[in-house]
């Protein structure tokens, strides 16, 4: 598993690393909705022709007009030339580094800024059962990363009938235990062939963000259609990206 494509957003000056292949094996992974299958465990999309080599990846990083540079996967920190390259950006070229997200299996790492971490569910036994590894683990990393200095966003995607409203509130109330000030966004499901879960509705959304509130400082919402999400440059710049290797 390695980083296998490149993609540049002009607008905002970012580039981001693409990796193929997770630690996970979370059923209702979203990205599956891009295979339209139910795919391996950890590899919704299917298998890359080639991987990039890393002093190519650097070559076409060096040449761009960017002030920042991400990752993102599958799980970005399984890619065994992250840190080097993390190291490159930072100290070659002054950029700031960021996991445009993780399931903080990774956590912490060097040269890192920023990143955002998707928490799958509280309860030890559900989190097992979702991801195939223990919670606790997965909570000390990102807590050593936090302490490390590295700027946290944290995620959860809601799954009614799975990862539900106890959940999410339990993962708020350990994210305010180590800042109440770190943004925390709540993703509605968005339903994977093969899995039995509906998506929340609205008012599931605002209760669920009312819960997450109680808890945190900066809470939000998103409710997004499999539609939306394969065509998330209509209603975003950010993913306006072009690939360029």
């Amino acid at each position: 598993m390695a980083f296998y494509k490149i993609t540049y957003n002009q607008q905002h000056g970012f580039a981001t690393i693409h990796n193929y292949g997770c630690t996970f094996h979370c059923p209702t992974c979203s990205y599956k909705l891009r295979s339209g299958a139910e795919g391996t465990p950890g590899l919704a999309f299917p298998k890359p022709e080639r991987y990039l080599k890393t002093q190519d990846i650097k070559e076409t990083i060096r040449r761009l007009p960017i002030k920042s540079l991400n990752f993102m996967g599958g799980e970005p920190t399984i890619a065994k030339d992250l840190v080097e390259l993390l190291r490159f950006a930072k100290e070659e070229l002054g950029l700031i580094t960021r996991l445009g997200h993780t399931n903080g299996s990774g956590l912490p790492l060097p040269f890192l800024d920023g990143a955002n971490v998707g928490l799958k569910a509280w309860n030890m036994d559900l989190h097992r059962k979702i991801t195939g590894q223990d919670r606790d683990p997965i909570l000390k990393k990102v807590t050593d990363a936090y302490w490390k200095g590295t700027t946290l966003k944290i995620n959860i995607v809601y799954i009614p009938g799975l990862v539900d409203l106890d959940q999410v509130e339990g993962i708020a109330a350990w994210v305010a235990s180590l800042d109440k000030n770190i943004p925390f966004n709540i993703m509605g499901y968005i339903p994977v062939p093969g899995q039995p879960y509906l998506q929340p509705t609205t008012e599931q959304m605002k209760e669920a963000e009312g819960l997450g509130k109680r808890h945190l400082q900066y809470v939000s919402s998103s409710r997004l259609s499999p539609d939306n999400v394969l065509h998330l440059a209509e209603k975003d710049y950010r993913f306006a990206v072009r690939r360029i290797l």
